[in-house]
């Protein structure tokens, strides 16, 4: 109840913080620039990550669950009309109101399993998939009518909304896709397309002079999703120049920010410190996005005050693994390794907000924060060898049967297990997961005029022109599991390049054979680099010790989170036929829960993989044994946090 007071005592006092004519408004540049997804290459066990998807899910998704995918053509001969009440969206629940809300379901599970397919098939460059996707956007583009409407609704309903609907965000999803697809092709068509739709919905959605997020049920999730379409204005301005797609993000941003709404991102919640983050967390993390490109196409100071809000808050509700609260609702939580969990969905929506904000700023923690979403939460979320995701999970897993670590109150929770759809609770996180190595990859290299910087490390290679001379860049490593990184550079003509890697979290001791200048947070080489170039970047990392909010120790080494591993049983629940995918469960051998008894952790030098050791205290026998940790990305069952022995 209390959120709602607050929710309606900000409403009442101040719809909109800000108003930003066209006139005044002084955009902010981006300060990085992405390369093209052609020039970026994944190389070992990221490579390997993206091989498994597209055999597994990634590629076969919509073979997997054909009613969601080939029986709704949705943007086509499909689309929605006020005579459909009922259609199958993969989530089971009851006909009726509850069921109508969720009709725009299948256009997200659709467009956005579309945009990671697409991507990492490029990233791949798999022909036989690429052949299969082109069919697929020719399809797409041949739905759009002469008018440039690129959607879901028939013309009965729609730009006709005053309560929930998915025209926006069907929109966004699909526009997305397309995106993807241009910045491989660079297909003119399939830009226009984008161009068309963009246009057709300010065309519907005057600028100052209408109201896209009216609604009379503050619960309006596709409605809101769809606040996300300014992902597409960001990419399309990035693309055009056309300022009217900038201007056209704070006017929606202002316009969700006046609506009563059930939503964390409204500004006068989130300069209000008092009010916690309450929503469904896909929506929080998405909308991130949108007060980021708000600020940057304006430079209001009000929407720079509202952008550390939101950051803070989200801080408050991350746990050790880099993920923040996202079992559906936030509610007000505040972060805990074993009772708050996080969706997938949330986790690609969160880490792709922050690629948002580290190309805006060039700060090399947002870089940092993305490698330890991604290296923990996002990876400790995938099964390690099948493919197949966990659509809720904790840092803290020691159960994985459906419920959360054990919880059996509700028998129709099935999230905490590894599935390759999970259609019992809805087709969304599979799709994201399909994004999530893609938008990690995509982001490794970045440009700014002729400096070249290696802002996510892993193994990969650039491949691209500075100065106009052609320049390879080959990052041979196994990093994070491994701490050498080797960057070997191919280059034609000696040329003077200004190469910035960024730092690592916590690696202090290290050692580059090159001269360098330790610079907020990059390692900057400037240097006439000559073919043969060899780079040697060695860190010596040491483990570090850190604390929750609870008081319970966990322990990290570079941007790895270390977990003790936990022996389970696996249950196969269901076999597809298609890739040999499956669903199962996972019961623990030994439910031995271990408290830290102030022992320091050890590494295993000796080992080939990140191993280490240290002395723990048994909680039901109280005797002390010997634990070994590993990374927490490559677990199944796990205890990553440790309460005091004392």
């Amino acid at each position: 109840m209390r959120k709602y007071i607050l929710y309606a005592i900000g409403f009442l006092m101040e719809l909109n913080c800000f108003h930003v004519s066209a006139q005044s408004a002084k955009p902010i540049a981006a300060i990085q620039n992405k390369f093209s997804i052609n020039e970026i290459a994944p190389k070992g066990w990221l490579k390997e990550k993206l091989r498994q998807n597209l055999n597994g899910f990634t590629g076969h998704l919509d073979q997997l669950e054909p009613t969601l995918f080939q029986e709704d053509d949705i943007y086509g001969k499909d689309r929605l009309s006020k005579r459909i009440q009922h259609k199958n969206v993969g989530a089971m629940s009851d006909a009726g109101e509850f069921q109508s809300q969720f009709l725009w379901w299948n256009s997200e599970t659709q467009s956005n399993w579309l945009d990671g397919y697409i991507r990492t098939a490029v990233l791949l460059k798999d022909s036989s998939h690429l052949k299969r996707i082109q069919a697929k956007i020719n399809y797409l583009l041949s739905t759009q009518d002469p008018d440039g409407y690129l959607g879901i609704y028939d013309k009965e309903l729609r730009f006709q909304f005053n309560d929930e609907n998915g025209e926006l965000w069907s929109k966004t999803t699909i526009c997305r896709a397309l995106l993807s697809w241009y910045n491989y092709t660079k297909d003119p068509k399939v830009l226009n397309s984008v161009i068309l739709c963009a246009d057709n919905v300010i065309q519907h959605y005057p600028l100052n002079s209408s109201h896209p997020f009216v609604t009379k049920n503050p619960n309006a999730g596709g409605l809101t999703h769809g606040l996300a379409f300014t992902d597409v204005l960001e990419q399309l301005y990035t693309i055009t120049k056309d300022h009217k797609y900038q201007e056209y993000i704070p006017f929606l941003y202002q316009e969700f920010s006046s609506q009563n709404l059930h939503e964390d991102a409204q500004q006068f919640k989130l300069i209000n410190a008092s009010i916690p983050l309450m929503g469904h967390s896909v929506h929080t993390y998405e909308h991130l996005r949108t007060v980021a490109a708000a600020y940057q196409a304006t430079g209001d100071n009000s929407l720079k005050s509202t952008l550390e809000g939101f950051l803070k808050k989200i801080d408050n509700a991350t746990t050790p693994s880099g993920a923040a609260i996202g079992d559906e609702f936030i509610g007000g939580r505040k972060a805990d390794a074993t009772n708050t969990g996080y969706e997938y969905c949330s986790l690609l929506e969160l880490m792709d907000a922050y690629i948002s904000l580290y190309m805006k700023t060039n700060d090399p923690g947002y870089g940092n924060k993305i490698e330890k979403l991604f290296f923990n939460a996002a990876l400790g979320a995938s099964h390690p060898t099948e493919s197949a995701i966990c659509y809720l999970k904790t840092d803290n897993s020691y159960v994985l049967e459906g419920g959360k670590n054990g919880d059996q109150s509700d028998k129709n929770q099935t999230r905490y297990r590894y599935s390759p759809v999970h259609k019992e609770a809805a087709v969304c996180c599979v799709p994201n997961a399909g994004k999530i190595v893609a938008s990690y990859v995509e982001h490794m290299w970045m440009q700014h005029e002729n400096s070249i910087y290696a802002t996510l490390l892993g193994p990969s290679e650039l491949n691209t022109s500075i100065k106009s001379e052609p320049i390879t860049i080959k990052e041979m490593t196994n990093y994070p599991f491994d701490d050498h990184i080797t960057f070997k550079i191919e280059i034609k003509k000696s040329t003077r390049i200004d190469l910035f890697i960024k730092k690592p979290e916590g690696v202090e001791d290290f050692t580059l054979n090159m001269p360098f200048e330790n610079k907020d947070g990059y390692l900057h080489i400037s240097r006439l680099w000559k073919n043969g170039d060899i780079l040697q970047f060695r860190m010596n990392p040491k483990v570090l010790q850190r604390q929750t909010i609870q008081g319970e120790q966990y322990f990290m080494y570079g941007p790895v989170v270390l977990a003790h591993a936990i022996d389970g049983k696996q249950h196969v629940t269901k076999n597809y036929s298609v890739a040999g995918l499956k669903e199962m469960t996972y019961r623990p051998l030994n439910k031995s829960i271990y408290l830290y008894s102030g022992m320091p952790v050890t590494k295993l030098t000796a080992s080939k993989s990140l191993r280490f050791i240290t002395q723990m205290k048994d909680s039901k026998t109280g005797t002390t044994q010997q634990l070994e940790l590993v990374p927490m990305g490559t677990t199944i069952l796990r205890q990553t946090t440790f309460k005091n022995a004392n």
